[in-house]
């Protein structure tokens, strides 16, 4: 009949249906495995991976979250992804907070390896398995040498909540605002600071400032855990706002009308510290009610970020 073959299984040109003979090795690539398939946890949009997302957090919260301030209205910031052996122990040991570890599959492991998947275990941070070309997609390329470290959001205050702390407990607030600092480590120190002298609280601006990034936890010492940081939209709108509610607004500045051993230190304070490099922001500066240089040598032009905070915190201190 037409259209039929005298050949057995060999498939009608117009029809759909059928069985072939052979490939001729052009099926081949196809057939090749993709690898092993990723855990559910690690798929996107698969319910455990939300489950393993949501119990992360609240092991998180648990295991130290509990001791920072609650976001308030103050809103959270972004994860962030420490990636390589040293920077991901450096982390570890310092306390940095966690959500989790992700390992890659046939990893050649090494004491920091080793070192790392201790610190995690002891401090509950979920382990995660992932092939490489996951750890590579996660990183954008980076060399992540096989281990990578997600750092949940910080859950930032709102600066309207820092003084509430310090009205409760019966003492004088104590607020440092930070005005164009844009080096996490500065910010990490100046939280340190706060911590050391009595303060009550950091604010920062929600734009061209640090953030609370794993290096600022580093830097400060796990005092990041207690001394809880805000974020303001409009800093000179929240500065204005502590002055409403009672607070004299100091700004430290080289060529401040007043020099920081004579500065009245009663009553409830924010000392605004502006970057090494502009110093105050015009507004900040015109919003503060005085402004104060802490005195130094004619050697140095001026003092970091965080050394000046640290300065003023302890004269301040020991004043109070």
């Amino acid at each position: 009949m037409a259209g039929n073959s005298q050949r057995r299984n060999r498939r009608n040109p117009g029809s759909k249906k059928g069985a072939t003979i052979g490939t001729g090795g052009h099926g081949r690539k196809a057939l090749r495995g993709k690898g092993p398939t990723p855990p559910a946890e690690m798929r996107t949009g698969h319910p455990a991976k939300r489950r393993a997302e949501a119990a992360a957090k609240r092991a998180q919260t648990r295991s130290g979250g509990g001791a920072r301030r609650p976001a308030g209205r103050g809103g959270r910031g972004t994860s962030e992804l420490v990636v390589g052996r040293n920077p991901v122990v450096e982390a570890l040991r310092a306390g940095v907070p966690a959500a989790r570890l992700y390992v890659a599959q046939f990893i050649d492991s090494d004491d920091r390896v080793r070192e790392a998947l201790k610190l995690a275990l002891d401090r509950q941070v979920p382990l995660m398995e992932a092939p490489r070309p996951e750890l590579d997609r996660m990183t954008n390329g980076l060399n992540h040498q096989g281990i990578v470290l997600q750092v949940p959001e910080y859950e930032y205050a709102h600066p309207d909540d820092l003084p509430e702390h310090a009205f409760e407990a019966g003492e004088e607030p104590l607020i440092v605002a930070l005005d164009g600092v844009t080096d996490p480590r500065n910010l990490g120190a100046v939280v340190r600071s706060v911590a050391a002298f009595g303060g009550h609280g950091v604010v920062v601006p929600e734009r061209r400032a640090a953030g609370m990034t794993a290096g600022a936890w580093k830097t400060s010492a796990g005092t990041a855990a207690r001394v809880p940081v805000a974020r303001a939209t409009n800093l000179t709108r929240a500065l204005e706002g502590y002055q409403k509610a009672g607070f004299t607004v100091v700004g430290l500045a080289a060529d401040g009308d007043t020099e920081l051993t004579e500065l009245d230190v009663s009553g409830p304070l924010v000392v605004v510290v502006g970057s090494e490099g502009k110093g105050l922001s015009r507004l900040v500066g015109e919003t503060c009610d005085l402004t104060v240089r802490i005195p130094i040598s004619s050697a140095a032009e001026s003092l970091n970020a965080g050394v000046a905070a640290g300065i003023t915190l302890y004269e301040i201190a020991r004043r109070r």
